[in-house]
């Protein structure tokens, strides 16, 4: 199946606390998970094992040194922060001044859908969990990716990959794509430039929250030089057979038809990339400086010049990428394609056949164009300039994760945003893991034996049992293995961790 692959996201929320605007990030942030932790008794033990993690390793053959690295990219430092491992198979720490939930390791489209909002339902959980402390302040949170402060933080997804695909075929085929995607994936935002104080009367929307962050085509930071494609080379799988592609362009979304195609698209393209089905030539000349003209443009009209000479808009170049992926799943799978991978090309199709006649008709299924008409009947009914503060503050209180304040949620309410999934679906999400990944064996073991889990990652479960004179690690380095398939029924009868443990390693 074309669209079915390993893959997650990470997400880190906007964060800030009720009336003190200059109250610590990293303090109000470890406040919201540990709230979270101490709901729990699941919550508690665990640590998170960072014992095989690789954040310097370059794709491109190398290791960068540790004097050189900026502190942000040590992500395999135990820095004594709140770090909670769930049932559902997710993880919920602090990332530096951020609150982040990385979702579980899921294999469909949909499925992102469903444990990235399952995450969005944590964070609301965790910050009201957080304001029930005696002596606190309410601490907000926002699914965003700017302060509006010049500051940015990610909202990032990762796709599990054959390590046979030569990395040059990646960088080469997924740039244009990256560029281009942000007609369908944007989250909108109001104002220009990083501190997005760049606004006129009739210029100060554009169609991404992080565009003009990043500064080079390709490189292995994430928080500083940000590039279109990044280098990090660390799989949590077996790097024999995989790479882990880590996307960090992406905003972060709301509108559920945003989040499915940002992951069925993304995903049908790496297909393509793997299978070398693309003999196009489809590379953009400049594509750092092209990627932000196209977000400056929510008329969608700006022509981007490719290195074969065409002038095309992003949302054509889109549409390049889609008859290609149209003819691959016709050539690979004919009649056999699967449901979501028939989903996602007609979704596709529907929506940039809409943007193309008139972005507006995408109001109910992508973020940007929601937010978009949103802001402007603002505008028309108070007469509003683009540099006005009102606008902000709408752009800010649509990403709010309070279902009572967020105007995502309110349109989402009335009808006026497309849901792809029912409450229950994603309730079910919050506290149960993927069936057919690996972090079915992870949430499982959590939640039945949380008293003997001493530790965990991706790749590991790491058990504390009696009578063993040393932590028994159990590795998970096949995403796909440990799933309920595999694993459900031994679980079901293994009454205590010791008895799991000394099955598996019988």
């Amino acid at each position: 199946m074309s669209v079915r692959r390993v893959m997650g996201t990470e997400v880190e929320y906007g964060i800030s606390v009720q009336g003190q605007p200059t109250a610590n990030p990293m303090v109000a942030s470890s406040q919201v998970v540990n709230a979270y932790a101490s709901s729990t008794v699941r919550a508690r033990r665990a640590r998170w094992d960072f014992e095989e993690e690789s954040p310097l390793r370059d794709a491109r053959g190398f290791d960068m040194a540790r004097q050189v690295a900026d502190p942000t990219q040590l992500t395999d430092e135990d820095l004594g922060l709140a770090n909670v491992i769930l049932a559902n198979g997710a993880r919920l720490y602090v990332d530096h001044a951020h609150p982040e939930y990385s979702s579980p390791e899921v294999t469909t489209p949909l499925d992102v859908v469903r444990w990235e909002k399952a995450g969005e339902q944590v964070m609301l959980d965790a910050s009201r969990m957080a304001a029930q402390v005696p002596g606190t302040v309410p601490i907000l949170l926002y699914k965003n990716n700017t302060d509006g402060k010049g500051a940015s933080y990610g909202a990032h997804e990762n796709y599990l990959m054959r390590r046979s695909t030569p990395f040059a075929e990646i960088v080469r085929h997924l740039t244009p794509f990256f560029v281009s995607r942000q007609v369908v994936t944007g989250a909108g935002r109001v104002g220009l430039g990083q501190d997005g104080r760049d606004t006129s009367p009739e210029r100060g929307f554009q169609l991404s929250q992080r565009a003009d962050f990043f500064e080079v085509e390709v490189g292995l930071e994430t928080t500083l030089k940000r590039p279109i494609i990044n280098t990090r080379d660390e799989p949590h799988a077996d790097p024999a057979v995989y790479r882990r592609l880590h996307v960090i362009i992406g905003d972060a979304n709301l509108a559920e038809v945003s989040i499915y195609l940002k992951a069925g698209t993304t995903s049908l393209v790496l297909a393509m990339i793997e299978d070398d089905f693309i003999d196009a030539d489809l590379s953009v000349e400049g594509a750092v400086r092209a990627l932000r003209e196209v977000s400056h443009d929510p008329t969608l009209q700006h022509l981007m010049t490719l290195r074969d000479g065409r002038r095309l808009t992003a949302v054509q170049l889109q549409m390049e990428y889609l008859d290609l992926a149209r003819s691959y799943v016709e050539d690979r799978y004919g009649a056999d394609a699967d449901e979501q991978t028939r989903d996602v090309l007609q979704r596709w199709e529907s929506v940039l056949t809409r943007l193309e006649r008139d972005p507006m008709e995408c109001a109910t299924e992508l973020d940007w164009v929601a937010k978009l008409k949103l802001l402007q009947q603002y505008r028309d009914r108070d007469g509003l300039a683009w540099d006005d503060a009102k606008l902000h503050l709408i752009d800010l209180q649509y990403s709010d994760v309070r279902p009572d304040k967020g105007l995502y949620h309110r349109l989402a309410r009335a009808g006026r945003i497309e849901r792809l999934l029912d409450d229950a679906a994603v309730e079910t999400a919050m506290h149960e893991p993927p069936a057919d990944t690996r972090a079915y064996f992870r949430g499982r073991c959590l939640d039945k034996y949380a008293d003997a889990v001493a530790a965990a990652s991706w790749d590991s479960v790491i058990f504390d049992l009696p009578g063993r004179e040393s932590l028994q690690r159990v590795p998970t380095l096949d995403p796909l293995r440990g799933t309920r398939a595999h694993v459900g029924a031994l679980i079901d009868r293994s009454a205590t961790a010791q008895e799991l443990v000394s099955a598996i390693t019988r």
